[in-house]
């Protein structure tokens, strides 16, 4: 029997595997403990394949921040799922995105992960040439064969919506509801969409960007962010500036609420010193306030007044993650070149903290002390929501 991993093989049909056709074989426990996802999850090439599939390449992934490509002919190409998905600005200052495959011979089309081009892309394979608007405009001999529908044999184009100031693709033929799942995210968590669109994400500037390389699973980055029984143990400077989450509560918990800050701090940064401005658009409700939000599968949304955090994640293989972490301010901040240390200090140190934790996690998946998985605490509960989500994704209830 073949070892390499297939989308179409689930953890259940794998020989000894201990999942079942809902989470783990085990009996789940009683009381305050709920069942974790088996270790399998974690490690499995299997399980990572069929999440490419039926997870990544179904849902609305967030690609890039709008800005990056802000002119004519700027492109970015970016692995969703098993596909490479290419951004690209047109000549009309439309964002577009396409598979990034020639349609000649599959050549990839943009070997570079980024670039400029002046008006069209063109393959170095056989010089097939498009558009920036994905039309195929040019080959050798294309016009001694006229019967070519250079628009049939244009680039694959998939579909992409912008908002919060980032491009958002999805590979599906016909995609789910941006409204519903990637917006109705905001509004689960925060009651009504204006509480996010007060902060006019896509007015700001990116500030500083830090690009970690996390040698764990994606679910232990999501199942980490979506908790905070870790943040008394591994976030001292994160419970100075919000205390409550040193009792293990997290922001998520309830719709509308905001983790408040200490009375002490006087701005989201390492050590509680003033930060900037407050955001026009942001509520005296909102001030000294700190929200999160989830948007599944790939992206999480900090907000805080004179600031946000986006990260946007990368899955690579099934024990390696690319985080993409945005701070973003306005724009007279950033070109103002005002000193950012200790606003992004702060998220920075949460974000080595937690990655190292869920590197500390990533080898254990796969001991036979978590073949059955492990369990969470009442405070924990929620993120067997997610794994329900997951599970059903993946078509294992």
């Amino acid at each position: 029997m073949s070892t390499q991993p297939r989308p179409d093989v689930l953890p259940q049909d794998l020989p000894g595997s201990p999942v079942c056709g809902d989470r783990v074989a085990a009996p789940a426990p009683a009381g305050s403990l709920v069942p974790t996802l088996a270790g399998t999850y974690y490690t499995d090439g299997a399980v990572f394949a069929a999440e490419q599939e039926r997870v990544f390449e179904t849902m609305w992934f967030c690609a890039l921040r709008s800005s990056e490509l802000a002119k004519p002919g700027a492109f970015r190409s970016v692995d969703v799922g098993r596909e490479s998905v290419l951004l690209v600005r047109g000549a009309d200052g439309a964002l577009r995105a396409f598979l990034n495959i020639c349609r000649h011979r599959g050549a990839r089309l943009c070997a570079e992960s980024a670039g400029e081009v002046t008006r069209a892309l063109q393959c170095v394979y056989h010089a097939w040439t498009y558009g920036l608007d994905g039309k195929l405009i040019a080959a050798p001999n294309l016009t001694k064969m006229p019967d070519v529908d250079r628009s049939q044999y244009g680039l694959v184009a998939v579909h992409l919506r912008e908002w919060l100031g980032y491009a958002w693709v999805c590979l599906a033929d016909e995609p789910p509801s941006f409204e519903e799942d990637v917006m109705g995210a905001a509004v689960e968590r925060l009651g009504h969409l204006d509480a996010i669109e007060r902060y006019r994400l896509a007015d700001l500037d990116v500030g500083r960007r830090i690009v970690y390389d996390v040698r764990a699973n994606w679910k232990l980055i999501v199942e980490n962010f979506m908790e905070c029984y870790h943040c008394a143990t591994i976030h001292p400077e994160l419970t100075e500036v919000l205390p409550e989450f040193a009792d293990g509560y997290a922001a998520q918990y309830y719709v509308g609420h905001g983790a408040a800050f200490a009375p002490e701090a006087q701005g989201f940064t390492v050590d509680g010193r003033v930060g900037f401005e407050r955001l026009p658009g942001v509520t005296e409700e909102q001030d000294r306030r700190y929200y999160a939000i989830t948007v599944r599968p790939n992206v999480f949304i900090n907000l805080v007044p004179d600031h946000a955090i986006v990260h946007r994640m990368y899955p690579v293989a099934a024990d390696r993650t690319i985080v993409e972490c945005d701070w973003l301010y306005a724009p007279d901040v950033v070109a103002g070149g005002h000193d950012l240390t200790h606003s992004v200090e702060l998220f920075d140190r949460v974000n080595r903290q937690d990655f190292d934790a869920c590197e500390r996690c990533q080898p254990a998946m796969s001991s036979r002390a978590y073949v059955n998985g492990g369990v969470l605490v009442p405070a924990e509960h929620h993120i067997g929501a997610f794994h329900d989500w997951l599970t059903t994704k993946l078509g294992h209830h």
